[in-house]
């Protein structure tokens, strides 16, 4: 389980999924890489795989009761399992404060370390890689195959896809012709460094290229976790409410790009646009903020002269 946020269970369930992938392995072959699993105490272990690589909890451990561990190894665990309540347990709890701290430091730290390798991968070859961020539904999926589109013929892009399940969105990307590999995290609720490394493998965006990693919705723990990306980009939908920024402080603090957007339909709700970049800019007076609408194409020629910009800072090595 992942002790920063409380997801995944013990370890992240991932599946990379290509085109290759839908279609069977092209030219014939398949591209093997490293599974890597990472437990809550820091620890990985690895093994082989190819790019689809969905485990169906393949680890069940061995708790001294009727439950077992195939693999015939034991993992340290933080508290007894021989009670009947559920295991989720408050990081406040007396005794557990100092091995929580202790984890989750264990565990950005290494997440660090493979954001930064991710960084000089994307550096050396100037591909500027934008870390896209909201709730569910806000409209990030819309908005990018809006800019897809717009942006076709003038800059190349290729996506990567987080969600828990299905394979959704990666299709709907690649019906604009864009390249897309999608990272399915099981219970997981955001994307971490490692998953990302893996999926530029496959992905393999070119030189002078944009990378969009579109994170798994959720405004809290994704805030947390560095994935080497060169910015973070929040889209915070107008019909989520004045305050969002606010209530999600550490989100909107750590972004580097507001767009708001579904601006189309301001007309039809009781919602106060400037109240909204009000607040955001008292979380995070640096914010660069767009009111966007993927439908009626408001506000998109500014978001794509911010990009256009980033992305001959990028190739000029910036």
């Amino acid at each position: 389980m992942c002790v920063v946020c409380g997801c995944g269970n013990g370890e992240t369930t991932m599946t990379l999924m290509d085109e290759a992938h839908e279609h069977g392995p092209a030219n014939g072959h398949e591209h093997a890489h490293p599974h890597v699993h990472t437990h809550a105490d820091g620890t990985t272990h690895s093994h082989g795989d190819t790019h689809d690589v969905t485990h169906a909890r393949p680890h069940e451990h061995s708790h001294g009761d009727d439950r077992e561990h195939p693999h015939g190894h034991d993992h340290p665990h933080p508290h007894e399992h021989g009670h009947d309540h559920d295991h989720s347990h408050d990081l406040h709890v007396p005794g557990r404060d100092t091995q929580t701290m202790a984890l989750e430091t264990a565990i950005l730290a290494k997440n660090q370390l493979l954001a930064e390798r991710n960084r000089g991968w994307l550096a050396g070859r100037s591909v500027l890689a934008l870390n896209l961020m909201s709730s569910p539904g806000a409209g990030k999926t819309t908005l990018l195959e809006r800019c897809i589109r717009d942006l076709k013929g003038q800059v190349e892009i290729s996506v990567v896809e987080g969600d828990q399940a299905t394979v959704n969105d990666a299709q709907r990307i690649r019906a604009t012709g864009a390249a897309a590999v999608q990272v399915n995290t099981g219970t997981g609720c955001h994307l971490e460094a490692d998953m990302l490394g893996r999926a530029m493998d496959v992905l393999q965006p070119a030189n002078g290229s944009l990378l969009v990693i579109e994170n798994v919705g959720n405004l809290v723990c994704s805030a947390l976790f560095d994935l080497g990306e060169n910015a973070r980009v929040v889209i915070f939908s107008v019909t989520e409410g004045e305050d969002k920024p606010l209530k999600y402080p550490h989100m909107f603090s750590s972004a580097d790009v507001l767009l708001l957007s579904k601006t189309d339909l301001l007309p039809h709700l009781r919602v106060d646009l400037s109240v909204m970049t009000d607040n955001a800019l008292k979380v995070n007076p640096k914010l660069k903020i767009f009111p966007v609408s993927a439908y009626s194409g408001e506000g998109l020629d500014a978001w794509y002269g911010w990009l256009r910009a980033e992305l001959a800072t990028t190739a000029a090595g910036g």
